[in-house]
């Protein structure tokens, strides 16, 4: 890349937003995380913490119609830049699902709280399951939109020709080197936004918030390191799966967890299919699902209210959310 390309690239401070919250950055697991709080509960260690994960090609964006909502609650919600993306760290290593929960559990104990719900979409999703297994100490409960338990995505990306046909070529794609990431930049982000559209249900890709969530999306995946980073996900989740460290990590996540658990689906979603969402219910003591309608892979934004409805009476199931 030329100093001129170089020099025209966002700066990774341009995912600091102005609205009705905060942006801080917090050190846990050797990183710097930027992080994004309501005002109304910044530091609040009284109130339950909820940590929001994003996934793929996205940042903490995604989690924009939850952070109010839940601060009304009484809950403290947190939304996080995972490692690699947005203004947050991004060294070369560390984007295996091990790493990745110790990154989130040791963010629990940076923000001062013992334990947090997670709250993840997509690999934000898988990384909640990962935390859930890996730290259980930290795991209060885990929500996640479109992300089938590890164990149950192998099953699927195996065995079942529908999931196949819908995520392998992607994934596969992802696996050569260079090529997907200039696929992801090149168009002023085009790669970004195509999956927006492709992944998402018709309602939302009609609305101004969807035409801001894809400039934004275009931009984010334009900061340095941020498209191959992003990839390093989706190459390590691949290749693990040939790997002893892969195999190590499917037997620790190979059993009931403890942990109360929400999964949630968009009605509309052709990315993740129904079958391994309700397979995942096995890997929970206590659990519960819902379809999302009106949306597609991206139901915590294309339904939001639908979505925070759902989350909040989870956690008022479970007592976590303040009376």
């Amino acid at each position: 890349m030329c100093p001129a390309q170089a020099a025209s690239l966002p700066d990774p401070s341009a995912v600091r937003l102005p609205g009705p919250w905060a942006h801080q950055d917090v050190h846990a697991n050797g990183l710097r995380f930027h992080i994004v709080e309501p005002l109304e509960s910044v530091g609040d260690h009284g109130r339950e913490l909820v940590l929001l994960l994003h996934g793929f090609a996205e940042f903490w964006w995604a989690w924009r119609h939850q952070l109010a909502p839940l601060a009304q609650a009484g809950l403290r919600p947190v939304a996080v830049d995972l490692r690699g993306y947005g203004d947050s760290d991004k060294p070369p290593r560390g984007y295996d699902a091990t790493t990745l929960a110790s990154d989130v559990a040791g963010l629990v104990r940076s923000l001062g709280h013992r334990s947090a719900v997670l709250v993840g979409h997509a690999e934000g999703g898988l990384i909640s399951w990962a935390v859930a297994a890996l730290h259980p100490a930290q795991t209060r409960g885990i929500a996640v939109v479109s992300a089938p338990h590890p164990i149950e995505v192998r099953r699927a990306m195996l065995a079942d020709p529908h999931q196949i046909a819908s995520a392998l070529p992607s994934l596969l794609h992802h696996q050569i080197p260079r090529v997907p990431e200039r696929a992801l930049r090149q168009g002023d982000g085009e790669g970004a936004a195509r999956l927006l559209r492709e992944r998402s249900g018709p309602s939302w890709r009609s609305t101004a918030d969807f035409a801001e969530t894809e400039r934004l999306a275009r931009m984010a995946v334009q900061i340095p390191k941020c498209a191959h980073l992003a990839l390093e996900y989706q190459r390590w989740a691949f290749r693990s799966q040939f790997r002893p460290d892969g195999w190590r990590f499917l037997r620790q996540t190979r059993r009931v967890l403890q942990t109360p658990g929400l999964l949630l689906r968009g009605e509309q979603d052709r990315y993740v299919l129904h079958r391994p969402m309700e397979r995942s219910l096995r890997w929970l003591q206590v659990a519960d699902s819902a379809t999302i309608p009106e949306s597609g892979h991206y139901a915590h934004q294309e339904n939001p209210q639908a979505v925070t409805e759902r989350l909040l009476t989870f956690l008022a199931r479970q007592s976590l959310a303040a009376r």
